[in-house]
């Protein structure tokens, strides 16, 4: 039994765009339901949503239950310990926020690496390897998994190139609602400044071969960062998708 291949992963490398959706609802219920919506892939958050690891673990059960979508998961912090324990429980993609350096981004790929290759810790029957049923998992996992790092700041911009060119780093998401902070334009994702911040780096990060990722509710926007090369890009979150339908059936009715 070989380790499942990563198809999300491989469509990246071929230059396939990747249509996205944001779970932060840190339900498994919402997900399976989400999950059979026709999503390429679907980000499960730990950063900003109240998620833990027995919770994400149910999360990817959903997943395969409710269709054919890919299960990224963001850990809150570029931690080996939480990295450690999502890909014991079978976490096929990783979003590791906050991604400052080149030093950064290599800690972020060492923690998902057995030694001498990096510091993950072994265990030799997680989820993660069929409970001990993959017999060359240790060899072939890396192959597998697939590593993003989150780009948010003016320093994280600064060293972009740097950053997306470590060795085992897949693709680099463009965090837009921290950049927007961090540009002083806090809540403010549509101002000129953040705009051209995000198009520079999509462009700067198809220059060096490198698939660019990134979240946006507007789709006017989504459809010009596929343009200009994005290649994994979110176009909604389940949050928003809920609260906008809720909102918008109690005021038909209220209009009554």
């Amino acid at each position: 039994m070989p380790v499942p291949a990563n198809r999300f992963k491989r469509a990246l490398r071929a230059g396939r765009p990747q249509i996205g959706l944001w779970s932060s609802l840190a339900s498994h219920l919402s997900v399976e339901v989400v999950a059979g919506a026709g999503f390429d892939w679907l980000l499960l958050d730990m950063e900003h949503a109240p998620n833990e690891l027995p919770m994400i673990h149910a999360q990817l059960q959903a997943v395969a239950a409710g269709g054919g979508t890919h299960p990224i998961v963001r850990p809150p912090w570029n931690d080996m310990v939480v990295i450690k324990r999502l890909l014991d429980i079978g976490v096929p993609s990783l979003l590791i926020p906050y991604v400052q350096s080149a030093e950064e981004a290599r800690q972020a790929v060492a923690s998902t690496r057995y030694p001498p290759h990096g510091v993950r810790g072994f265990a030799t029957g997680p989820r993660a390897n069929n409970y001990g049923r993959i017999a060359d998992y240790v060899q072939t996992y890396a192959e597998a998994l697939c590593v993003l790092v989150q780009v948010e700041t003016r320093q994280g911009l600064e060293n972009l190139e740097a950053i997306a060119t470590v060795d085992g780093v897949d693709g680099v998401f463009i965090g837009p609602a921290d950049l927007a902070a961090a540009l002083g334009h806090a809540g403010n994702l549509t101002h000129p400044e953040v705009q051209a911040a995000i198009e520079d780096a999509i462009r700067r990060l198809v220059a060096v071969g490198k698939p660019a990722g990134i979240l946006t509710g507007d789709e006017a926007l989504a459809r010009r960062y596929l343009q200009l090369g994005a290649l994994f890009v979110a176009v909604g979150a389940d949050l928003a998708l809920l609260r906008a339908s809720a909102d918008a059936l109690a005021a038909r009715f209220r209009g009554d």
